[in-house]
């Protein structure tokens, strides 16, 4: 099965209503070129309101069932017959998490991830919003092939990857808000965090799809620019389409499964795999065997 993904690029303003729109206007180019599944920026609701601590933001968080953003996003799938994985501020009884929502093209919704790994550093402060997820990583079996989806920060991660992959992962999906760090501006970690991805790509054999944003978002005590460089690599590692760094873009490729199953499986990376050898990966310090 010849797939085609799209990665959208977005400048986020302070118009929560208007970056939704502009958000549903770009899926619909993006479908308009083809694209079956379409992966939006991380958090693109909104500004990265992250940079501050501050309790009024907890205000936009919303829960998973009856969410007006997943549901105007599962209607937009249904109509254009496309696979929508959904970035959102989601609110459980009295945990907050940053979440995906998982959109199949006939506008049902899989299930949610919530992200497993989340940051803590100057103007990324996570850790005050959102609980560290707890679904675990999931491969989700859409219309057009099984999905996997990381958030963010867990893109530096290769377990990640590698966990999707042994899932039965067919593309891996990166929704991401990334770019300067605020200690530091003149410090740019774009082609860092493109060469990590690109890596869990040619690991595991496997397309990868990232989506940043773009501008610059100034907060109380922060300011970011984010670099977009948004990119799709093919199963080698290999970039296939990349956009710039300040302009919005949607990037659209097209991969064929099946092929690329017969070289993930002619290539032996999962075949000589030695889980027996691998526990010190369950620990934090690297100790083996465990130490309980």
């Amino acid at each position: 099965m010849i797939v085609s993904v799209a990665a959208i690029q977005l400048a986020i303003t302070g118009d929560r209503a208007e970056n939704v729109d502009r958000a549903v206007d770009a899926v619909q180019a993006a479908a308009s070129r083809g694209a079956q599944i379409i992966l939006l920026p991380e958090l693109f609701e909104s500004w990265y309101f992250c940079q501050d601590q501050d309790p009024k933001y907890f205000e936009w968080a919303r829960p998973a069932e009856d969410n007006p953003l997943i549901e105007r996003f599962a209607s937009l799938a249904d109509e254009l017959g496309v696979v929508l994985p959904i970035s959102f501020f989601e609110r459980a009884n009295r945990a907050h998490y940053n979440s995906v929502a998982i959109i199949d093209a006939d506008g049902s919704v899989l299930g949610t991830y919530r992200k497993s790994h989340i940051p803590d550093g100057p103007g990324y402060q996570e850790k005050y919003y959102f609980n560290p997820g707890d679904t675990g990583f999931q491969v989700w079996p859409t219309r057009f092939g099984r999905i996997g989806v990381g958030i963010c920060w867990d893109q530096w991660f290769p377990e990640t990857a590698r966990a999707m992959a042994l899932m039965g992962a067919e593309l891996l999906f990166y929704p991401t808000a990334i770019g300067s760090e605020p200690p530091d501006p003149s410090y740019d970690s774009s082609k860092h965090w493109q060469r990590v991805m690109q890596g869990h790509a040619g690991a595991n054999l496997m397309p990868l799809i990232a989506a940043n944003r773009i501008g610059t978002e100034t907060f109380t005590r922060s300011s970011i620019t984010f670099y977009g460089s948004s990119f799709i690599a093919d199963q080698t590692g290999a970039m296939v389409s990349e956009a710039g760094r300040n302009a919005e873009d949607i990037l659209v490729a097209s991969f064929d499964l099946e092929a690329i199953e017969r070289q993930r499986r002619g290539w032996g990376v999962f075949r000589d795999r030695r889980a027996d050898l691998y526990d010190a990966l369950t620990t934090l310090d690297g100790t083996y065997p465990r130490r309980w």
